[in-house]
């Protein structure tokens, strides 16, 4: 038979069930259900006499089976398709009651009588009792009924009935409910006015209204946020630690039950999640997001986390990584329950390889990595080779017999993605940074990964999508060796455009000189986020914002800047500086000496402190804030236009301009009178300035590269490398700064008004500010 001919036949036997042709059709479009509907219908005519054809009621039941059951309880359906063949199970509830109470009890033998009490099997809720018990709800809500008629919420009617016939069929009960309501009340004409409704009242003018809730409500006045759990909602609704089997596509053996237990004894019924980075460079914005999902996950959950390092790879890793892992943690707000590495297990996870050999689930092999490329890769010549032969030659390696590449321990399983027998030992001749030169040969991230987290007795191993491939070999290894086997869950890889991410990537940016170092302003990498002023929540924010998702996210940076500013702007003090100083000498200045005056920090809420700043016949503006041709709209300060000045009470009006040999202004001469004197016209626009102020570097920085995705071949044919944005960092060397930031340290954020969110750079000294710009203000107010 041909694959055409197979698949009508199929629709044939879907079509016999009561199934549409369409849906038929559509159900082929799934390998597995079609398998196991094809199976179940089978089996469903073998119980049933020959002479009967499968009615639709039991048709529904038998798609419904093999559609809504999860693969660990496959071997259990003989029960559920003789109960539906023999009428026992006759609606969707009971079945799917049925389905989690093998699901909570997957192991054989089955206890039938609990099965059936807890899935109401073979109670048959005749149509009688559905039509007398309605009756008697809608009789003890009868008076509402007739006051409210059909404004009076059925649900509840409906509710109180399902708590007495609770294995009644769902729209049985709602078509009895209809005709009974139809029958008291008449036609549902919701036109008519109930007689008994209220009339609306209307809101008084002097009636305080609440502001409608906005994302804002998710940063609090500190600059604390709701929780990483809270904001990603149902996203992390997982199983519960201990029902690991009731996941998609766990597998079971006739141990797992045991082994539950005795994870449960071990754990308590606690959430057990781990952060396992490789520490071979500087965690980035992604792992930001690693972070959150599993030390936030374990916290809404009242469990732990363990920050793990997978030290597997001894050639790149380097302790300034170690530390600099767990420095960005606890930057980030979270404390690990324990600090463990992958190399802690080593001499376990060496024994264990040798009991992979012995029970003939493991090889040692030579063929050379480039023969073990890709997922067309033909079996080895050395996989039948006999036990011994493996176990002595694997000690072999172990002792240094053996020159790198020239064998591997091989695992016979297949993949997920249909890769045949992952590497689970390779060659290494390399000093390793915890264990020495204790070992030459080291285990890969197919081998140790799952052996750790059943060590650590992880409930949820929480990674990102890639490793789905992976996920049919993290089970097959720990069923393999007979240990606690934790549920892998996956999660999209978060991406941001106008970067780049890859660890040799961002050490080529280093070589190359276009970036400084790991912690460059203009990456985002995350000591490079915090350096440019990035708080902590704003990171964390913009991670539960975006939630967990199983597809892969690429964003744009301006929704991380929102974030950004929106911690900031109720963190960040706010202090005038200038940027680009014009120099500007007041002729008529009130006073001998200077005036002193208090600025509050933050001008919305003073109190939340203030700095006192000098204003005195000599202040400096931003040199954009004067034109001599200004535009119709523009509102700040001209030759025929005064401007007020920020937190001064002056209003100041242009007398003379000085230019340089390039006729460039380098001094305005102007005169002052108070906003509030008499007769004085509130002026369009005010600016901000300084006066006896603090010289300091900014440094401004733009995109690292000029495309969305330079490492896409298509945007840049060339290569990341050549989409450097040569304009990414501007430094000023002559700005000026008041003195609210005098004694601030360096990562201390500010927010300079009308001009963006500043940070103190680590290179600053006692006597000399360096700040970078984090990022913009929302609103850039010079644009008027």
């Amino acid at each position: 038979m041909t694959a055409s001919t197979d698949n009508e036949a199929r629709i044939a036997l879907f079509q016999s069930i009561g199934l549409n042709e369409q849906k038929a059709r559509e159900t082929l479009k799934n390998q597995e259900v079609t398998r196991l509907l094809e199976t179940t219908i089978n089996e469903a005519k073998n119980l049933l006499p020959k002479e009967n054809q499968i009615s639709k009621s039991i048709g529904n039941l038998l798609y419904a089976l093999s559609t809504r059951s999860k693969q660990q309880i496959h071997s259990f359906h003989r029960y559920l398709i003789k109960y539906i063949c023999d009428e026992k199970i006759k609606n969707e509830l009971q079945l799917l009651a049925a389905i989690d109470y093998l699901l909570a009890h997957p192991t054989e033998p089955v206890d039938q009588k609990a099965l059936e009490e807890s899935a109401g099997i073979g109670i048959n809720v005749t149509p009688e009792e559905i039509e007398r018990i309605i009756e008697e709800v809608i009789a003890q809500n009868k008076t509402k009924l007739m006051e409210q008629r059909y404004e009076f919420p059925t649900g509840t009617l409906l509710g109180e009935v399902r708590k007495r016939l609770k294995w009644a069929d769902g729209k049985a009960v709602k078509a009895e409910m209809d005709v009974q309501l139809l029958d008291l009340l008449g036609p549902n004409d919701r036109s008519a006015k109930s007689t008994t409704e209220k009339p609306k009242t209307t809101t008084s003018t002097t009636e305080k209204v609440k502001p409608t809730t906005t994302a804002n409500n998710d940063v609090q006045d500190n600059g604390k946020i709701r929780s990483f759990a809270d904001l990603a909602g149902e996203a992390l609704n997982f199983h519960k630690p201990g029902e690991n089997y009731k996941t998609e596509g766990y597998v079971m053996t006739p141990k797992t039950m045991d082994l539950m237990k005795e994870h449960l004894k071990t754990t308590g019924g606690q959430v057990v999640t781990r952060f396992p980075p490789e520490p071979n460079g500087i965690l980035h914005i992604g792992h930001a997001k690693a972070i959150n999902f599993n030390f936030g996950y374990a916290k809404h959950n009242n469990g732990i986390c363990y920050l793990r390092y997978d030290d597997t790879n001894p050639e790149k890793e380097e302790e300034k990584f170690f530390t600099g892992i767990l420095d960005i943690v606890k930057w980030l707000g979270y404390e690990p329950y324990k600090i463990t590495h992958a190399s802690d297990q080593f001499d376990q996870l060496y024994e264990w390889a040798k009991q992979l050999i012995r029970r003939n689930l493991a090889y040692i092999c030579h063929q050379k990595g480039d023969e073990l490329k890709g997922h067309n890769v033909a079996e080895s010549p050395w996989r039948n080779r006999p036990i011994e032969e493996s176990l002595q030659l694997f000690e072999d390696m172990k002792n240094g017999k053996f020159a790198e590449g020239e064998a591997t321990l091989r695992m016979k399983c297949v993949m997920e993605d249909g890769k045949l027998d992952p590497v689970a030992y390779r060659i290494k001749y390399a000093h390793h940074a915890k264990s020495g030169d204790k070992w030459c040969i080291y285990p890969t991230y197919d081998y140790t990964h799952c052996l750790n987290d059943s060590i650590e007795n992880i409930s949820h191993s929480l990674c990102t999508k890639e490793f789905q491939a992976r996920r049919s070999s993290y089970y097959w290894l720990c069923n393999a060796l007979d240990v606690y086997c934790p549920v892998q869950w996956e999660y999209g890889r978060l991406n941001l455009q106008y970067t780049v991410t890859s660890k040799r990537k961002i050490q080529k940016l280093i070589v190359e000189g276009v970036v400084n170092d790991w912690d460059d302003p203009r990456l985002y990498t995350l000591t490079a986020l915090r350096r440019r002023g990035f708080p902590p929540e704003a990171i964390n924010l913009f991670c539960a914002r975006i939630g967990v998702t199983m597809s892969q996210t690429v964003l744009h940076p301006d929704m991380l800047d929102a974030c950004v500013r929106e911690v900031l702007n109720v963190t960040a003090p706010r202090v005038m500086a200038v940027i680009e100083p014009l120099k500007v000498t007041i002729t008529n200045f009130p006073n001998g000496n200077a005036i002193e005056l208090t600025v509050p920090n933050f001008p919305a809420d003073e109190s939340r402190g203030s700095h006192a700043i000098k204003f005195d016949s000599v202040i400096y503006i931003e040199k954009s804030d004067f034109t001599e041709k200004p535009a119709k709209d523009y509102k700040r300060l001209a030759p025929n236009q005064p401007c007020g000045l920020r937190h001064a009470g002056y209003i100041i009006t242009v007398q003379e301009v000085i230019r340089d040999s390039n006729n460039e202004p380098v001094e305005l001469k102007v005169t002052c009178q108070k906003a509030t004197d008499e007769g004085i016209s509130k002026p369009k626009g005010f600016i901000h300035w300084v006066s006896h102020a603090n010289k300091c570097e900014i440094r401004t920085y733009d995109r690292l590269f000029n495309h969305p995705n330079p490492d896409d071949p298509k945007e840049v044919p060339g290569g990341f490398l050549t989409d450097i944005n040569t304009n990414s960092l501007t430094i000023n060397t002559n700005a000026l700064v008041d003195d609210g930031v005098k004694n601030a340290k360096p990562f201390d954020k500010f927010q300079f008004e009308r001009v963006g969110f500043f940070s103190v750079d680590p290179d600053s000294t006692d006597n000399h500010y360096v700040f970078n710009r984090t990022v913009t203000l929302k609103e850039d107010k010079r644009s008027s």
